[in-house]
């Protein structure tokens, strides 16, 4: 489906500095789009603004045909069907690796094996009875991303996804990540420094410069 994902003149302004200024991308279902540039250029401040997080200055947010954001709609970020991956690995602290992993799922035995059969992707299935205080920094980021992936949002949004995993994980990372993605059709965006990472996931590459985004 083309233009499954798109933003349109999207602009942000946040404590009265311009952020990013009348920004568009296009993606098409499936598409896994990477965006490089500086810190403190825009990057995680776009992925918060097509998720909900903050509300663009202007501009049109929409997914799926459905307008998500513009001057009269903001739709909340919970119905937004968004996943969003973030650099801090966020997990609750009381659920361990599998009850953080099924926690957007309804409650039932096939919503735990779609958990454990996720976790099995990234590596986690000896983990699963663990907390988080009782695993590395890598192993959190894993357990959020799979979280993020298995209640099969429309659109997936990464903020260095893979950051602090050692190499060799990474390498037996790539295949599982994006087969799954390409067998779920699911469009991804990925803020990430790592060019490594970048050629061996993303079909396009942007780059922030100027406040804007170009195609590179």
């Amino acid at each position: 489906m083309n233009n499954f994902f798109q933003i349109e003149q999207l602009s942000q302004e946040l404590s009265g500095k311009t952020v990013f200024e009348n920004i568009s991308l296009k993606a098409n279902k499936g598409e896994f789009i990477a965006i490089i540039g500086p810190s403190g250029s825009g990057k995680t401040s776009l992925l918060r603004t097509i998720v909900g997080l903050d509300r663009q200055k202007s501009g049109t947010i929409s997914l799926d045909n459905v307008i998500l954001s513009n001057s009269s709609i903001h739709v909340p970020v919970e119905k937004r069907n968004i996943g969003l991956v973030i650099q801090e690995k966020v997990l609750f602290p009381h659920l361990n690796v599998l009850e953080n992993t099924k926690f957007g799922l309804p409650q039932n035995k096939d919503s735990e094996n779609s958990a454990i059969e996720m976790l099995k992707i990234f590596k986690m299935q000896d983990l699963l009875k663990k907390f988080p205080h009782e695993i590395s920094g890598g192993e959190a980021q894993r357990a959020a991303l799979a979280r993020s992936l298995v209640t099969k949002p429309k659109l997936l949004l990464l903020d260095e996804p893979l950051n602090g995993l050692d190499e060799d994980l990474k390498e037996k990372l790539y295949p599982s990540l994006q087969d799954y993605l390409k067998k779920n059709k699911t469009t991804t965006i990925m803020v990430s420094h790592n060019l490594t990472e970048i050629k061996k996931l993303a079909s396009k590459v942007y780059s922030f410069a100027n406040k804007g985004l170009k195609k590179i």
